[in-house]
């Protein structure tokens, strides 16, 4: 199939907001609690660091979109400039980690509705919520992006409105308690009360919260106009991702003491009830539930679209690489589908289950595998285009090259060794190392048995 029969139908606001669909999940809104119970306020050091690891990968996928935009973008840049082998891997590695985490979000969301009609099972909320994801994943592209733009939508001006509230918190003007300042932040043992290696510690964490980001590069060949709105939307999404996380975590901080954070809720809607504010505490309830829904949609989007890079590079079944009328990898879509399905069916029988924890612990992992890999293609592509003098034709450059680069990699190196050494994060490679290396050596196997039947033909 052609990649000009792929339906350009998203637009510039749509490609802004399906990352962060991605990215601000169930799991920002009830699993900051965990980041702050381990590091404290110095966890605020993690985020601003994460985030400048989140600027350096998308400045690298930008260059590569704008030069050469088609969905499934970053599988096919590691194919191109890395190696076909290691494409395998990493395409099937975050393929595998979207479809195990998308029914998490779904489960998340059944929780969240239980609390409000218990008499209605959690899995029943997952499957109905599951539905509404399949249906708009099976929409025409621009109907997917308008929804997507719509719930991200809700979660940024929740966001904007707990920070508002929060600083009218800390200023003295709602409550009773009066001007707060630095109190409650440096009023638990200080800016870093488990010290600064916790920080560390959390920035891995983090990274997996930030995961979706790349979603702008696997949209890239389904957006109008890739050349204009795939840099605004990197450099827009990246601030967005930032001010997103770190005002907003700054402020609750400093309203809620970081030793009351938990995961047994969210951190957000317990700030806004200390303070008596238990509509407010409520409506984020909600703002949760459509977090959850947003992150799937979004997930399921950017799996589809790696299978479908998979398929058309003969790296899975060709049917996958399937486009319908409506210009979208149809088969590819149910196939995603289909396994999330599966997953959800999983959880029912056994909600404990060791292989549903096994397959979730692989995001941190495999993320970090797909954006060395986006940093280290578009450095292989750099150098190529240095080499034969034409780095003047991308329409595109990053700034600060090598520099930004080298960053992004030697930063996610960083993070994947402090997750080899650290017992409660090693579970994770345990998980993803056999996820990246199969699909390798099945990849290496099949082409060298190919080469074997036609060495024998002649």
């Amino acid at each position: 199939m052609n990649e000009s029969k792929m339906n350009r139908g998203l637009k510039n606001r749509h490609l802004q907001l399906i990352s962060l669909g991605g990215v601000i999940g169930s799991g920002y809104f009830l699993g900051t609690g965990y980041v702050l119970e381990q590091a404290g306020p110095a966890a605020i050091l993690a985020y601003l660091l994460g985030g400048l690891i989140v600027l350096c990968v998308m400045l690298c996928l930008a260059e590569l979109a704008v030069e050469k935009p088609i969905s499934g973008s970053f599988v096919n840049y590691a194919r191109d400039n890395i190696s076909p082998t290691w494409a395998c891997g990493v395409g099937w590695a975050y393929w595998l980690t979207w479809v195990s985490y998308v029914p998490s979000e779904m489960i998340a969301a059944g929780i969240i509705m239980e609390n409000f009609l218990p008499q209605i099972s959690q899995l029943w909320w997952a499957v109905l919520f599951g539905l509404i994801v399949t249906a708009v994943n099976l929409f025409h592209v621009d109907k997917f992006g308008e929804s997507e733009f719509w719930l991200s939508l809700i979660k940024i001006v929740a966001l904007v409105a707990f920070s508002i509230v929060a600083g009218l918190i800390c200023l003295g003007l709602i409550g009773d308690q009066g001007y707060i300042g630095s109190l409650v932040l440096l009023g638990s043992g200080g800016f870093a009360p488990n010290g600064y290696w916790a920080i560390v510690m959390t920035m891995v964490i983090i990274l997996v919260n930030f995961q979706g980001t790349e979603i702008i590069g696997l949209a890239a060949g389904e957006c109008e106009r890739p050349e204009k709105s795939i840099p605004i939307a990197v450099r827009n999404v990246t601030w967005r991702i930032i001010a997103l996380y770190i005002i907003p975590i700054t402020l609750l901080i400093s309203i809620l003491p970081w030793d009351k954070a938990t995961l047994e809720e969210s951190v957000f809607a317990a700030a806004m009830s200390e303070y008596g504010l238990n509509g407010f505490a409520a409506l984020f309830a909600m703002v949760i539930l459509t977090a959850a829904i947003s992150c799937s949609n979004s997930g399921l989007y950017g799996a589809a679209r790696a299978l479908y890079a998979l398929g058309k590079m003969d790296m899975a079944p060709k049917s996958l690489s399937h486009i319908s009328r409506k210009g979208m990898p149809s088969h590819a879509i149910v196939l995603s589908i289909c396994t999330c399905w599966l997953v959800i069916l999983l959880y029912a029988f056994n909600p404990d289950s060791a292989l549903y924890t096994y397959l979730l612990a692989v995001s941190g992992f495999t993320g970090a595998i797909a954006w060395i890999s986006i940093c280290w293609s578009q450095l292989r592509r750099r150098r190529a285009l240095e080499a034969a003098g034409e780095v003047e034709k991308l329409a595109y450059k990053m700034p600060l090259f090598p520099y930004v680069t080298y960053f992004g990699i030697w930063a996610q190196v960083f993070c994947l060794a402090v997750m080899a050494f650290t017992p409660d994060l090693r579970e994770a490679l345990y998980a993803g190392v056999p996820m990246l290396l199969l699909p390798m050596a099945w990849y290496r196997l099949r082409a060298r048995l190919r080469a074997r039947r036609a060495a024998m033909a002649r």
